[in-house]
């Protein structure tokens, strides 16, 4: 299973009483797939909100998420927890609606051994035939999913990618050179998208990518194309957005600049709350900079 190179954690619309938007849901899948050309789409991933949406919501949204691609793009069900046994019930539940992948974080808060996250990934991925990217993000979870631990999991058929949220090349450097030439490497933290495809990472689970997909895809295309030079230049220019998206916790940022871009979102639920705005301010005019400064000009 090839995911592609841009995957966008797509962010879960809410209307004013905070409630599922789905008429919204459905006009930002096809954007995300038609204007920021994603190739695929982590649907309640963290930048999903996927602490604060329940169970129901959660296989709703990958039916209609399913429904709505069309086979444009794949969909990849956001179906880890820090429980195994609910997050192999909802992963069953996933394949049985027709996603095209999971993704499973590392658990958090209980932050188990080397050995109980192998078991862990290793039970939700027996469980099904889908195949599975693992989600190692150690400052959000509080364990780090080891690199001996995870060439182990890459020998498990089904799991074919992880994604790497951090900035520790040594550690992926490891990850890529212990592994079967088809198992991805993507980054999870949009800055890194070059650095990390510099030393043999595949692409980026992107939150950026929600309202400058284009913008990254270009970036990627050139350093395949063999253009560092073109493709340093595109990092530059998109770091500021990279770096800014993250000053208040995701989703709280990206949310407000697909308002401001004209696709209404909605706002963030509880215990995350809307931006100041300072932090407003600053994403306005991050945006208003990279339109009036397309990269070439």
């Amino acid at each position: 299973m090839d995911f592609g190179r841009l995957i966008t954690a797509m962010v879960t619309p809410f209307d004013e009483q905070l409630r599922v938007n789905w008429t919204q849901a459905e006009k930002l899948i096809d954007f995300l797939i038609d204007e920021q050309q994603s190739e695929s789409l982590v649907v309640c991933g963290t930048t999903g909100e996927s602490p604060t949406t329940t169970d129901e919501e959660k296989l709703e949204l990958f039916r209609l998420a399913v429904s709505r691609a069309r086979g444009r793009c794949k969909i990849i069900a956001g179906t880890g927890t820090y429980d195994t046994a609910h997050s192999v019930k909802l992963s069953k539940e996933a394949e049985k609606i027709g996603v095209d992948g999971l993704l499973l974080v590392s658990p958090y808060y209980n932050r188990p051994s080397q050995e109980g996250l192998y078991e862990h990934f290793k039970q939700i991925a027996d469980s099904v035939s889908l195949p599975v990217m693992l989600y190692n993000i150690p400052k959000r979870t509080g364990v780090n999913i080891e690199p001996d631990t995870l060439i182990r999991l890459s020998q498990i058929p089904n799991i074919v990618a992880s994604k790497e949220a951090h900035s520790d090349l040594d550690h992926v450097t490891e990850i890529i050179e212990n592994t079967a030439g088809d198992f991805k490497i993507y980054s999870g933290d949009d800055n890194l998208t070059l650095p990390m495809m510099s030393i043999g990472g595949y692409g980026i689970v992107s939150v950026a990518s929600n309202v400058i997909g284009k913008e990254i895809r270009q970036m990627i295309d050139h350093f395949l194309a063999g253009d560092a030079v073109k493709a340093a230049e595109q990092h530059r220019r998109l770091f500021p957005m990279f770096k800014g998206l993250f000053v208040c916790p995701n989703p709280v940022l990206v949310k407000y600049a697909l308002n401001v871009s004209g696709m209404n979102v909605g706002g963030v639920r509880p215990p995350l709350v809307e931006a100041g705005e300072a932090e407003k301010e600053m994403i306005r005019n991050l945006l208003g900079k990279l339109q009036a400064n397309p990269l070439g000009a």
